[in-house]
């Protein structure tokens, strides 16, 4: 174990040595002044966006085995955690730094440790507000995307396991593609992709990587147990928390207080409340019943599809994506209980599948009434669409190759499944030692 733990200490040793020697430029623009009104607005939306760690948590906590609650709630819980030290020491760097070497892949050393990163407006980015505010919203998007990913996994990772991958998969997937998505430098913002607020960057990617994570796991040992979810009502106040954290999550990408932040609260609440609908009702069809865990997941997969459109589309244009996204992903969720895949929250189905058609549907419903520069197929824009499928593409080829790699690294140096007993006794007991209820 100790020979593993030096394996993996000498690896990452050699990535930063690797990073550091990048070259970087730093921007010599003078800022520009602070609105109060911005500020007040992002302050909020951060600690929104915030909220939608313990809201996951709840609405994972929810769906497990009363044995494992307590340790899926702390994947989400303790990830916020480990992310936001790694944002502040080097991910926020990589994510919007000068880019190193003009290809647009990823940020050099600028901000690490948020050096540089003061309390005056960005010349680049959300430049009425301070650029450390600016890094503490992307913070939260930082931390929630792996957080989405431990429902691929619940029940039967290792807790070391999953703080190694984590920290691995923030630094060496996240950032990266926020930055060619989102900086200003990105190969993809560069060609023009659009994605307001975490389409390609927070949910493809996540999705993806737990479909990646819930193959190279395996299945849960299940031993009889039923699979229904253990707590409903918990799951659907982490439904409810999402939902409101969301509203933090898209307007706030707006990064100013004014009719787009408005407008992305709009459409945000249209899709969410259409998908609601439509997953209820398709859930219905095919069973007779009015599920309550289908309205919850349902909900989430607007405010996933919607998530890259909420800049870009008006409230009928959301309310399109909104429908569509709600029978897609329930039909999803079919398919993979059909499959030998056992990602045991669906990530990939709500979060995967939500974020390519939101995505994709992005390059079609985008148009001027919202924002003048940005057009999609229904305004006379058709390319649009090629750009939006070629950052799903790049997404999720980068995606599943980086994440299959350090799967397999943690695997080998610290093993990613907890062993057979543990994982019949519950992680609740065998791993932390503590129990959700007294029985």
């Amino acid at each position: 174990m100790i020979r593993r733990f030096r394996l993996l200490g000498a690896m990452l040793g050699i990535s930063g040595v690797l990073l550091a020697a990048l070259p970087a430029t730093a921007a010599a623009a003078e800022p520009g002044q602070i609105d109060h009104g911005d500020t007040a607005w992002m302050l909020a939306s951060t600690a929104l966006v915030m909220i939608m760690l313990p809201g996951l948590a709840l609405f994972y906590g929810g769906l497990v085995r009363r044995k494992n609650v307590l340790s899926t709630i702390m994947h989400s819980f303790f990830g916020l955690a480990l992310v936001s030290v790694v944002w502040v020491l080097v991910g926020f760097s990589l994510a919007f730094g000068p880019d190193v070497n003009g290809w647009g892949l990823i940020g050099g050393l600028d901000y690490a440790g948020f050096m540089n990163v003061g309390l005056q407006p960005s010349t680049v980015y959300a430049t009425t507000i301070p650029f450390l505010l600016f890094a503490a919203f992307q913070l939260m998007f930082a931390a929630i995307t792996p957080a989405l990913i431990t429902g691929a996994f619940a029940e039967r990772k290792r807790f070391g396991a999953f703080v190694v991958f984590t920290v691995l998969w923030s630094i060496f997937v996240y950032s990266p593609i926020a930055h060619w998505v989102w900086s200003a430098d990105g190969w993809l913002f560069k060609a023009g992709a659009l994605d307001f607020a975490g389409g390609t960057v927070v949910h493809i990617s996540s999705g993806v990587s737990a479909l990646i994570v819930a193959i190279l796991i395996g299945k849960r040992a299940m031993n009889g147990d039923n699979r229904e979810p253990h707590d409903v009502p918990m799951t659907v106040l982490g439904a409810g928390l999402l939902w409101f954290g969301w509203f933090g999550f898209n307007a706030g990408s707006a990064l100013s207080a004014g009719g787009l932040a408005a407008s992305a609260f709009v459409v945000t609440n249209t899709a969410a409340a259409a998908a609601t609908i439509t997953w209820v009702g398709a859930s219905y069809l095919h069973n007779r019943k009015v599920s309550v865990v289908g309205a919850a997941c349902g909900s989430v997969a607007g405010l996933v599809a919607i998530t890259p459109a909420s800049g870009f589309v008006t409230p009928g244009g959301a309310l399109v994506i909104g429908l569509i996204a709600g029978g897609l992903c329930y039909s999803a969720t079919l398919l993979r209980a059909r499959s030998t895949v056992d990602d045991a929250l669906d990530v990939f189905a709500v979060h995967g599948v939500g974020g390519m058609f939101g995505a994709v549907a992005t390059g079609v419903f985008a148009t001027s009434a919202v924002q003048e520069a940005y057009r999609g197929l229904v305004d006379a824009n058709p390319g649009q669409v090629g750009i939006q499928l070629l950052a799903v593409g790049a997404t999720i080829a980068y995606a599943v190759v980086a994440t299959f790699i350090i799967v397999k690294l943690v695997d080998v140096v610290l093993g990613i499944r907890v062993p057979s007993h543990q994982e019949e006794t519950g992680l609740d007991l065998a791993v932390h030692g503590e129990a959700a209820y007294q029985v």
